[in-house]
């Protein structure tokens, strides 16, 4: 297992119901922050936060609850880290800023791969594939 995976498990873990629903409460304003992202390196990156959150917003609304809760705790998790400016790289930096976040969403929507098309399926959204 990557030190990304380990890193993203540990804070997943974390997530609690408590924590879930104030991640969902933020969503909002976390949506705006990633409409900032100007990350040309990880020109994806803003379409699969964008994903996540509405994985974390459908599974607390009620509006989907076939995922399984480690890919909702891990979604919510890679949410709310993209909103940390205190992350293991700090995102002003050139080049690498978004790195940390990039790495902990491919790492989401690789391990959770078949849930998260399935997701996508059931709420005729377009796959955000993982791309490179």
């Amino acid at each position: 297992m990557s030190e990304i995976a380990k890193f993203l498990h540990h804070g997943a873990e974390q997530i609690t119901p408590k924590t879930l629903r104030g991640i969902h409460k933020k969503l909002p304003a976390l949506k705006l922050n990633f409409a900032e992202i100007n990350a040309p390196e990880y020109p994806h990156l803003v379409e699969q936060l964008e994903f996540l959150a509405g994985i974390v917003e459908d599974y607390v609304d009620g509006a989907d609850d076939e995922l399984p809760l480690v890919a909702v705790a891990e979604a919510a998790y890679a949410v709310a880290y993209s909103h940390d400016h205190l992350g293991l790289i700090p995102n002003h930096l050139p080049h690498i800023g978004h790195a940390d976040e990039s790495a902990i969403v491919r790492t989401i929507l690789i391990e959770n791969e078949r849930a998260l098309s399935e997701y996508a399926d059931r709420h005729n959204i377009d796959w955000v594939t993982v791309k490179p």
